[in-house]
């Protein structure tokens, strides 16, 4: 066996083990992140609408204590990196009705991470889009950073949602496929019949 081969295997094997029996559980750590972003996008609004600051004033949590960070776009792009990476990897776990919605965050994350891609290119080149003062992505020329992000986060989140609450009520058939034990009692229902 080759190594390519073995590496091959090696990460078929770990996919499985992840849309298996950790599924519940990476499936949880990973909603932990989507949370904890939201939470910045949140806070970010509140600090905006609610307070009156004006954008570059308002960070959200972590940007006010570490205000360097909020002004790094790798760490924007890392994250829609981890969201498309973690939305792939998760998806084999999901069956049916569920995996359609999964499927939906994932094509539209997509898209987002390409904006978040051209946003980074263009803060590492210092060549921005449409000759701007700062980098701008496609969507950005028409709707402001702040309401654009919190529109992607939510079009990406509310799939996922409903992927979710229908994962863990899957139909017999769906049970029946599922490989992982996110609905243990109508899995084994399933299964038993």
């Amino acid at each position: 066996m080759t190594t390519t081969q073995s590496s091959g295997s090696r990460a078929k094997s770990l996919i499985a083990t992840i849309n298996g029996p950790w599924h519940q559980r990476v499936l949880a750590l990973y909603m932990i992140i989507v949370v904890a972003h939201w939470g910045e996008h949140i806070a970010q609004a509140v600090q905006i609408w609610g307070f009156g600051w004006t954008a570059p004033e308002a960070r959200g949590l972590l940007g006010m204590p570490f205000p360097w960070l909020i002004q790094q776009e790798w760490l924007h792009y890392a994250y829609a990196l981890v969201m498309l990476i973690g939305l792939a990897v998760l998806l084999p776990g999901f069956q049916g009705r569920a995996r359609t919605w999964w499927r939906i965050s994932l094509i539209i994350q997509v898209w987002h991470h390409f904006e978040h891609l051209l946003l980074l290119i263009q803060s590492l080149t210092g060549a921005h889009l449409l000759g701007s003062a700062t980098p701008v992505s496609i969507a950005q020329l028409v709707v402001p950073r702040v309401e654009l992000h919190l529109f992607y986060n939510a079009i990406v989140f509310l799939p996922m949602i409903v992927a979710m609450y229908l994962h863990v009520r899957p139909t017999r058939a769906e049970a029946a496929k599922m490989t992982c034990r996110c609905a243990p009692a109508r899995t084994a229902a399933a299964l038993a019949r």
